[in-house]
């Protein structure tokens, strides 16, 4: 499956620990990012991630086009609630996968009932809904 990683500046550290921890349920599927959270995922697990254009070149609004034509299976983003004016990232993506049926996490707790959920196979619907599970470029 197509997995997104994104994380706001105070979340890189918590989702370069969450990927060391689900390194052997993440490694099975493929990763993408904004070019600074996949780099620092990268060098700090030794996971494979596609990464797109930094936040402030427009990584987020690539996401957000794979997400909108349905590329994504599941989106991590690890929010910062205290930065306010990051707050419309969040509002951004979210309903972005709303509109597609893609699970989204905001925070470590919910990050985590997915990726174990898509360990059990509880995901697996999303190969009825995109069933070209094929890397994206």
């Amino acid at each position: 499956m197509n997995i997104a990683l994104m994380a706001h500046d105070n979340k890189k550290e918590l989702m370069v620990q969450f990927c060391t921890a689900y390194a052997g349920i993440l490694s099975r599927h493929n990763l993408y990012a904004t070019n600074t959270t996949g780099h620092q995922v990268t060098e700090g697990t030794g996971l494979k991630v596609h990464c797109f254009l930094t936040y402030a070149h427009g990584g987020n609004q690539q996401i957000g086009a794979r997400i909108a034509y349905n590329e994504f299976d599941l989106v991590l983003f690890f929010n910062d609630p205290t930065d306010e004016k990051r707050e419309g990232d969040v509002t951004y993506i979210s309903r972005l996968c709303d509109r597609s049926n893609i699970p989204f996490a905001s925070n470590i707790a919910t990050a985590e009932m997915l990726v174990l959920g898509l360990a059990r196979g509880d995901l697996d619907w999303r190969m009825i809904v995109n069933p070209s599970q094929h890397p994206i470029a």
